[in-house]
């Protein structure tokens, strides 16, 4: 299973590239992480630091991908 954390958007999920106009391209790095735990005990209210917490310790592989996006206004 997968879940979700809150982010700076104040709910759960990705809310979506939304650099100011005129800013100049920004970075959106997205991770996937292997564990070694059927279920991490967090819940989608947890603040990211419970998420990386609970990550830390369980953590067997993990990839990244970094996009960028740039609102020109």
């Amino acid at each position: 299973g997968a879940v979700q954390g809150r982010t700076d958007y104040g709910e759960a999920g990705f809310g979506g590239a939304a650099p100011p106009p005129g800013h100049g391209p920004h970075r959106y790095i997205f991770t996937v992480f292997a564990v070694d735990v059927e279920r991490l005990d967090v819940t989608e209210d947890n603040s990211g630091a419970v998420f990386g917490f609970n990550l830390h310790f369980h953590t067997l592989a993990k990839a990244s991908i970094t996009a960028t996006y740039e609102n020109r206004g």
